[in-house]
């Protein structure tokens, strides 16, 4: 059985609502980062973390991608052409909502205060506000990311969008906020969500 470490309110989330799709058992661990357990995996003491019987895994994309090949859903096969442009569409999502949401986090409370720079954050919510208009363009009147089948970068993107609320980085494109308000409705989110 998968053992995940971290918080709803992290990454973890993702390896959660993936097991969740999936219908696969796991035993939840509360962590928050830098606890000596998520320690003993990863040494930065960064979440999520999650055993598979005795291997360790870290990173999100990582393990949420691992499962996926391991199951054989949420992906397209490995090799395929289908499943190049599935993990170019993850690299996106990752280079242009989750680095400039984590770059928005470091500056506002993970940081030390004296090298945060706040007046970042008005760059950091154009660049946002620009990518998701791209991204909502690209969705078009698809149902997810790839077409028809929920795929590793819709979990990854839907929580960014997420936590670009939180952030307050704004989601002013009306096809992604669409899209949000459909994925957080699915019954493996909202489980996820109550883990």
């Amino acid at each position: 059985m998968y053992k995940v470490f971290g918080t709803v309110k992290s990454r973890a989330f993702r390896v959660l609502w993936a097991l969740q799709e999936l219908d696969q058992p796991y035993d939840y661990v509360p962590s928050l980062p830098g606890d000596a357990d998520v320690r003993a995996m990863n040494g930065t003491g960064k979440v999520p973390a999650m055993l598979d019987g005795d291997v360790q895994m870290t990173d999100s994309t990582a393990i949420i991608t691992y499962l996926a090949d391991k199951h054989q859903n949420l992906t397209h096969p490995a090799g395929t052409k289908e499943r190049a442009a599935q993990d170019a569409l993850t690299h996106t999502v990752l280079d242009e909502f989750d680095a400039i949401l984590w770059t928005a986090a470091k500056h506002s409370f993970v940081l030390p205060e004296d090298r945060r720079v706040p007046a970042v954050k008005e760059t950091l919510r154009w660049e946002f506000e620009t990518n998701a208009a791209r991204m909502g363009a690209r969705l078009g009147d698809k149902a997810f990311l790839m077409g028809d089948q929920i795929t590793v970068p819709d979990i990854v993107l839907t929580h960014c969008l997420g936590w670009s609320i939180i952030a307050k980085l704004g989601l002013n494109d009306p096809a992604l906020s669409d899209y949000l308000s459909r994925m957080k409705a699915r019954d493996a989110y909202k489980a996820a969500a109550a883990s």
